[in-house]
């Protein structure tokens, strides 16, 4: 993975993250005048930025408390094979289950590291006996509940 300056990013490209981290709905005219450039230029550096793959995309940040689904659980997940193939598996599994907001590949004492959203306690319940559980290559999880979330989402600050 290249780091900002391997990748030649110079201080509007930055700007340009910073802001769109900001507020990814704002206007390509209204970026250019927080920047300090004009739009032409604004606009073609956007494109490059999209283009490189540096933005992925846009999308809304929805509030989970909003919508119910208040309980947050940290899961350590030990697989019994870790090999490409096993990882393949279990990754693949992840995704498809929509209650695994977050999932990591640890190096440590353990091989995953989840965050898991649901309504409640009992909710949670279900879905690690029903679904974590049964993972591919699940040999033993351990739960970890968030009492409150003093952080969360991501602005970015690549300057």
């Amino acid at each position: 993975m290249k780091s900002p300056d391997q990748l030649g990013l110079d201080r509007f490209d930055r700007a340009i993250l910073d802001e769109l981290a900001r507020d990814g709905r704002v206007s390509v005219t209204e970026l250019a005048r927080r920047i300090g450039l004009s739009k032409s230029p604004t606009q073609a550096r956007l494109r490059r930025l999209e283009y490189s793959g540096v933005i992925r995309g846009y999308r809304a940040i929805l509030d989970p408390i909003r919508l119910g689904l208040e309980h947050v659980a940290c899961v350590e997940v030990r697989l019994d094979d870790t090999r490409e193939a096993a990882l393949a598996a279990f990754n693949a599994a992840v995704a498809a289950t929509p209650e695994i907001e977050q999932a990591h590949l640890i190096a440590g004492n353990f091989d995953y590291l989840l965050k898991v959203r649901t309504p409640d306690m009992r909710a949670y319940r279900e879905v690690l006996a029903e679904r974590i559980s049964t993972l591919p290559h699940v040999a033993s999880t351990s739960t970890y509940m968030a009492m409150q979330a003093v952080k969360e989402g991501y602005v970015a600050d690549v300057t």
